[in-house]
């Protein structure tokens, strides 16, 4: 089992920045692929980034690719989202989430990532 709890949301103006921070728990952190969706009020759930175990495997949606970075720190079982050059439409909950499969690559598919967090609310003014 392992919970997930995201903390860093706020209210930014356009071109600000935000860092997210997810707080896990759970012995398995270390080797599973962890990523960051967000949903808008009235829209689906979107994929925005994934990071394998060992960080060398990264995945972007082509909307955040040279403004957000997807890290993770292993040891204090977190996963960051720095999010730059923020735009009023990347307001959404942005929730975190971890595969069930240990040693995977990183990818974008929602269906394999199993634990979700509570989401954290990002609101970009223009």
């Amino acid at each position: 089992q392992v919970q997930l709890v995201e903390s860093g949301g706020g209210l930014v103006q356009a071109g600000g920045s935000l860092r997210l921070s997810c707080a896990a728990s759970g012995r398995t952190f270390s080797s599973v692929v962890m990523g960051w969706f967000r949903q808008a009020p009235g829209k689906e759930r979107e994929f925005v980034a994934a990071i394998n175990w060992s960080a060398v495997s990264t995945y972007y949606a082509e909307f955040v690719k040279g403004r957000f970075t997807i890290s993770r720190d292993n040891a204090k079982k977190t996963v960051y989202l720095q999010m730059n050059s923020l735009k009023p439409e990347d307001t959404a909950v942005y929730y975190c989430a971890a595969d069930r499969d240990r040693w995977g690559t990183a990818h974008p598919v929602a269906d394999k990532y199993v634990y979700w967090g509570q989401g954290t609310q990002v609101t970009v003014s223009s």
